[in-house]
């Protein structure tokens, strides 16, 4: 049993055992940024990009099964794809009940939106290209600059070779790769040792967000999150513990050229270093140590069906299932609802409930949200459960259900109002969880997906429910709902509410659903 099930039952008691250090104050003043910094790294801006109308929240969300032929990528949607994901869209300023309010006036701290979530709105995820000869730009290792949006050349040369040689025998057989890392102190400064279980679902929502917009203009995206992490850190000049690499892209190209004779290039190294704003850098020892204890086995990769038993039993209720509404999203494209996307911070009202429709499709689109990665070939079952508290839906009687995506029916868990319970387990300040129509819960077997694959299992465990998280944002926004996502809870208490302490399903977000008070005083200007 490795470090992972420890540091996994950590996660689960913390609202009952503070993790170390429990005493910890985040230093504001002396906060990194968002965004890695390369001094003098040469710039390439990315091209402007239109959108689609076909391309909509539907065809991303809730596909109907005809992939067909994977498209190849191109400069100009390999830029849209990244904008829309994680460059800087917008600023926003509205009056919520968020505890950073009182900072977002000031330049220094504004809050500039994304398509994708993040939690604690920090965005540590660093992106990174390799690009090969088959690229539009002299082969080499790029990093993406999210407030800039452009490629920093970081590295000159064909290094592709040593991308392909770190994934073995995963993907296309391309040259072009993107690659995602953490830095974990963007996180770290303020969650301490619970950095890792927030950063690993970051990761998670990324590839959602590329996943959903590459499935919406008939690309296919397929991540490994197995491969040889200490040879890639080498190339791209990391720290062992400083910054973790989660998941290779590979990226079949519109001009692919043959790979066969790229040479791995080995030795070849970036030098230049990002330039860390803090003053004082903290090391947390948890933190250290499950990073280490996930990066350990990176090259085993699991065999075909490892997973299978991972995921959760049929469900066994007795009481008659409730039969939902279909699952439609309005024609909205992809583009506009991500850039609608935010969190409501307290602003729900439960005076206007949510329609069965409207919470229907939200599950529906949020139970076929799964990675797609290297440890899940086809075939592999789904390895969430969703559960939904609701409180304020037409049609539906409140109640903790659980949702079955085979029949789209909930099947109740325990009846009656669970606003109460909801709120006296909510820790922080920023949400009326009563307020909320309902509240998703998705639950995963964490404890049998490591005893399944090992302690990098932890990564696809907190990436997927990322991924679930931000197909909850982007199919509310798409129906014009209110939405927040949150870690602050009592898990164990879910856990015992639910019942479920002999299926081993671990509650590990929630997700508040529901309409918003009407006319907000909001401010939005949009710069991209």
């Amino acid at each position: 049993m490795g470090y992972a099930h420890e540091y996994a039952t950590a996660i689960m008691h913390r609202g009952r055992v503070p993790m170390e250090p429990a005493d910890f104050v985040p230093d504001w003043a002396d906060r990194p940024r968002k965004a890695k910094y390369y001094p003098g790294a040469e710039s390439f801006p990315l091209p402007d990009t239109t959108y689609p109308s076909h391309a909509t929240v539907t065809a991303g969300c809730l596909p109907d099964g005809n992939s067909g032929e994977a498209l190849p990528f191109s400069l100009p949607l390999l830029s849209g794809m990244l904008l829309d994901s994680y460059g800087l869209v917008g600023r926003r300023l509205g009056v919520q009940a968020n505890t950073d309010l009182g900072a977002l006036p000031h330049y220094p701290q504004a809050n500039w939106s994304r398509g994708t979530a993040s939690g604690g709105g920090l965005y540590p995820v660093s992106v990174y290209w390799v690009s090969g000869p088959s690229g539009p730009l002299a082969p080499g290792a790029h990093y993406y600059s999210p407030p800039h949006h452009a490629m920093q050349r970081l590295l000159a040369g064909d290094v592709s070779g040593e991308v392909r040689a770190a994934l073995g025998a995963h993907g296309e057989a391309t040259d072009q790769y993107l690659v995602l890392g953490v830095k974990y102190w963007q996180n770290a400064f303020k969650y301490n040792s619970f950095s890792f279980h927030a950063v690993s679902m970051d990761v998670g929502a990324l590839l959602q967000t590329w996943h959903i917009w590459a499935r919406a203009r008939g690309l296919r995206l397929a991540p490994a999150l197995w491969f040889d992490e200490a040879r890639l850190s080498r190339l791209l000049g990391l720290g062992e513990d400083e910054e973790g690499l989660f998941a290779v892209v590979p990226l079949l190209w519109d001009t692919q050229r043959s790979t066969s004779d790229a040479p791995e290039s080995v030795g070849a190294a970036v030098t230049r270093q990002d330039l860390e704003r803090s003053r004082t850098v903290l090391d947390f020892d948890t933190l250290r140590r499950i990073h280490r204890a996930t990066a350990e086995h990176a090259t085993d990769r699991p065999a075909p069906g490892a997973l299978d038993s991972s995921a959760p039993a049929a469900l066994a209720g007795t009481a008659d299932p409730v039969a939902l509404p279909s699952a439609a999203l309005p024609e909205v494209s992809l583009r506009a609802a991500l850039r609608a996307r935010r969190s409501s911070f307290g602003r729900f009202d439960a005076t206007v409930p949510v329609t069965a429709a409207q919470l229907a499709t939200t599950l529906a689109a949020c139970a076929e949200a799964r990675l797609h990665s290297d440890a899940e070939p086809d075939g592999t079952p789904r390895l969430a459960r969703l559960y939904a508290f609701v409180n304020h839906v037409d049609g539906v009687e409140p109640g903790a259900y659980a949702y079955e995506p085979g029949t789209h029916t909930l099947q109740l868990v325990v009846p009656g109002a669970p606003g109460s319970f909801l709120q006296r387990n909510y820790f922080l300040s920023n949400y009326n969880l009563e307020q909320a129509a309902a509240v998703i819960v998705p639950a995963m077997r964490t404890t049998a997906v490591l005893d399944a694959v090992g302690d990098r299992g932890y990564r696809l465990v907190n990436a997927t429910v990322g991924a679930i998280a931000q197909t909850f944002y982007t199919a509310a926004a798409a129906l014009g709902l209110g939405a927040g996502v949150a870690l602050g809870f009592d898990n164990i208490s879910y856990i015992e509410e639910l019942g479920l302490e002999n299926s081993g399903e671990a509650p590990l977000l929630i997700m508040l659903l529901g309409n918003e008070r009407p006319q907000p005083a909001d401010f939005r200007s949009d710069i991209a």
